[in-house]
């Protein structure tokens, strides 16, 4: 693991782009070298360098528009003596706040640490907070859950033709917003399946409806996993010591549907499946504390058809 401060990444990189972009604009304006130089705090020979084009520094900021505009209003104000360094400042501080608020300096980060990518990372904007480290958490287990359903030989078989889904709940969850699931779904494609993109709160209907449904029963369940359903797949499920719950597929209202088949139960049982009907594919849930738990046994699962 690199670990890398974002403020790393405001001196190596945002600074210096800054700073030639206000030599640049300063000169424009009719400052001398020296004059820039005194404002800026810098060498006259640094900024030659910065007017010249060779001061360093990263072309995304260079890009930004809200950076752009704020460049052009620091410029404006020390050019016409209506703006001091204190000002200046000021403005620049504010704008790496903002830039460190899902902008480029946070793309910068998740680049420097991979490990960031996908977490919807903000402690530069809020801090260590505990909500925020609860949905780090829960969108960490995902990927790692899709992951491992990757990984697991011969899944792509039991990949329905609408597609699967990881997903996993916050604490306490109230509707599908505090479910995070994959976009788009997991589709087979050549014998293996693909992830098209990081988890995301709310991100599924049908999985979050389930996981809903099951941690109204069991507070302790919230992780699940939709597959196809197979004959094979469920005798496995008997064969590790689990009774699966058939629901029907035809019902109005899922979430009330599988809650009351849970609640006849008297359980949520880690394997609940239909058979399908019509215009709608047979499909299986497999339920978890967490979702890399439902995808271990989904693995488990798929060891006990193919005899390993």
């Amino acid at each position: 693991m690199s670990l890398v401060l974002p403020s790393e990444l405001v001196v190596d990189r945002f600074l210096p782009s800054v700073r030639a972009m206000l030599a640049t604009r300063l000169a424009e304006r009719g400052l001398t070298q020296q004059e820039v130089a005194a404002e800026l705090g810098v060498t006259q020979a640094a900024v030659s360098k910065y007017v010249s084009g060779d001061g360093g520094g990263d072309d995304r900021f260079r890009d930004d528009p809200e950076t752009v505009a704020t460049i052009e209003r620091i410029a404006d104000g020390l050019a016409g003596g209506h703006m001091d360094s204190y000002d200046a400042l000021a403005e620049l501080l504010a704008l790496v706040q903002s830039l460190e608020d899902r902008g480029p300096i946070c793309e910068l980060h998740e680049e420097v640490m991979p490990e960031l990518r996908g977490l919807g990372c903000d402690l530069c904007v809020r801090g260590l907070d505990p909500d925020v480290r609860a949905e780090r958490d829960v969108l960490a287990n995902v990927r790692t859950a899709a992951r491992t359903l990757a990984s697991s030989s011969g899944i792509a078989e039991y990949v329905p033709n609408v597609g699967t889904n990881v997903g996993m709940a916050l604490p306490d969850p109230h509707d599908e917003t505090d479910v995070a699931a994959i976009p788009g779904r997991i589709y087979a494609m050549g014998g293996r399946i693909e992830i098209p993109a990081h988890p995301e709160f709310g991100a599924s209907k049908h999985v979050s409806t389930a996981i809903l449904a099951a941690s109204a029963i069991e507070p302790d369940i919230h992780g699940a996993i939709n597959i196809a359903t197979d004959d094979d797949l469920l005798a496995a499920a008997e064969t590790v010591g689990i009774d699966p719950l058939e629901f029907d597929a035809e019902y109005a209202n899922r979430s009330d549907h599988l809650g009351n088949r849970f609640e006849d139960r008297g359980t949520v049982p880690r394997v609940a499946y239909h058979r399908g009907a019509f215009g709608i594919e047979p499909a299986t849930y497999v339920f978890g504390s967490t979702a890399v738990d439902a995808a271990e046994l989904i693995t488990e699962l798929l060891s006990v058809v193919h005899g390993r």
